[in-house]
């Protein structure tokens, strides 16, 4: 069901190559400002429950059923669901409010729907079967979470590290402060074999601890989902067979700890994002974004500590348009990895007809790109813009699920000129279309060594040496 044309929008920017674009905050916004002006809405209330036991709650208004907008509010709910879902993360969602939307949303939401993926994995990152129970409104659960201190430790003598679709990354760090850090290209997602992940890290751990005159404690950051530095649910390994997965890779970082014999925290990669903002700005809160193979997010509360939430928002939708492009991992379509990474990038500038060598993957495509960008390319500027659009209407989105005070984005996307043009667009927008925002959200770029490799040096500050 198509909610963009049912409740209509005039965005003030158009993505210049990518002018199809629905934002998804423009959408809700309006849909918001039509119940209102209806005389009041129905009340929903949606829960998401994790292992722990911990609870995260939303509350939204609906079209009463007798209203010309009615339609709109299956597709404006499952949406919100799908987003809390990749943010907050679940294996239960409660459903409060009307019974025809909570049939939809358990429909959509099952491993025969059209989220079926969504729910599969959700109940593989909690390890029990995904449900949806529908309640009333006085029948879901409240809020019960709680954050947790996440790194800032900077004694002693560390190798920090970053695994990402297109490159590793390590830094040997000696109180706080970088002594070396490497870029180092690899293919993780292709690989069949776990040694090639294991080989793959040590050789990064130990080049990097070769730096150091001794090794204290090594710290992890790797697209994913990891527990108890456990991998549970990951993209660089979907090549490895299930069975070899299970025995191979949900332990590797126990058994590279083990075999190192130091102190060794290992979480994902936006997590650290947000834990490198917090320590380069010394404020609070902080949503990184790092804008590398995927879109990895992390978010640090006001207290300064990090939540029990998955921040996936690379799953997380952003565009409403029918036709917008799909993940090729989940299917669905409009959501971040489309936007905010090589994926998007590249996507944006090859549908533009910028052309690459048949034979260069997505890393070296973008370094063409960033190229042409230093060369003042017309067409490579309008890449940057059309992506900092985007950048600008999705953290509108962003900020109707967070509370923010500081935005960093970093990573390999943001490298060069182009960063510097996507970050001055996305300002734009946030000013013409949400000026109260605009006061309040300052957006960063780190200086250009960090956006490439800040995060491995933030993950070498995660364990505690005891």
């Amino acid at each position: 069901m198509d909610i963009s044309s049912i409740i209509k929008i005039k965005p003030k920017f158009v993505p210049p190559l990518d002018q199809d674009f629905v934002p998804a905050s423009l959408i809700n916004r309006k849909f918001r400002e039509l119940v209102k002006a209806s005389g009041g809405g129905i009340p929903l209330k949606l829960a998401l429950e994790r292992a722990d036991g911990s609870i995260s709650t939303y509350s939204t208004l609906v079209f009463k059923s007798d209203s010309p907008y009615a339609q709109a509010n299956l597709p404006y709910v499952e949406r919100i669901v799908k987003f809390l879902l990749w943010q907050r993360g679940g294996w239960k969602v409660y459903v409060g409010g009307p019974a025809d939307i909570g049939e939809y949303i358990k429909k959509t939401y099952s491993t025969a729907g059209a989220r079926a993926f969504d729910a599969t994995f959700m109940g593989g990152v909690y390890e029990r079967p995904f449900t949806v129970e529908l309640t009333d409104v006085a029948g879901v659960p409240g809020d019960d979470e709680e954050s947790i201190p996440l790194g800032r430790h900077l004694d002693g003598c560390r190798v920090g590290f970053d695994l990402g679709a297109s490159d590793r990354k390590a830094s040997a760090v000696i109180d706080g402060e970088p002594v070396y850090s490497e870029e180092v290209p690899w293919d993780p997602r292709n690989a069949t074999d776990p040694e090639y992940h294991y080989q793959g890290i040590m050789a990064a751990i130990r080049r990097a601890a070769e730096k150091l005159p001794r090794l204290d404690a090594v710290g992890g950051s790797a697209a994913g989902v990891y527990i108890n530095n456990r991998v549970r649910v990951a993209s660089l390994y979907r090549g490895v067979p299930k069975d070899e997965f299970d025995t191979k890779i949900v332990n590797i970082f126990l058994r590279i700890r083990d075999e190192l014999g130091v102190p060794m925290e290992v979480v994902n990669d936006g997590e650290v994002t947000a834990l490198a903002g917090s320590m380069s700005l010394g404020e609070n809160p902080v949503l990184g974004i790092a804008m590398g193979s995927s879109e990895a997010v992390g978010y640090v509360n006001a207290s300064g500590n990090i939540t029990g939430w998955l921040n996936e928002l690379a799953f997380a939708p952003v565009d409403y348009r029918p036709n917008a492009p799909a993940d090729e991992w989940s299917g669905d379509i409009g959501c971040g990895v489309q936007y905010f990474c090589q994926v998007g990038t590249i996507r944006v500038a090859e549908g533009a007809g910028m052309l690459f060598g048949p034979d260069l993957k997505l890393p070296e495509k973008l370094v063409v790109l960033q190229e042409k960008m230093e060369q003042e390319d017309p067409l490579a500027r309008k890449v940057y813009e059309t992506v900092g659009t985007s950048l600008g209407y999705a953290l509108a989105h962003y900020a109707d699920f967070y509370d923010l005070n500081r935005v960093l984005i970093l990573g390999r996307v943001t490298t060069g000129k182009g960063g510097d043009i996507m970050l001055a667009q996305a300002e734009q927008v946030l000013k013409a279309d949400f000026p109260e925002l605009a006061d309040k959200i300052k957006i960063s770029l780190p200086d250009e060594k960090s956006r490439r490799v800040g995060q491995s040096i933030a993950a070498a500050s995660l364990p505690e040496i005891r």
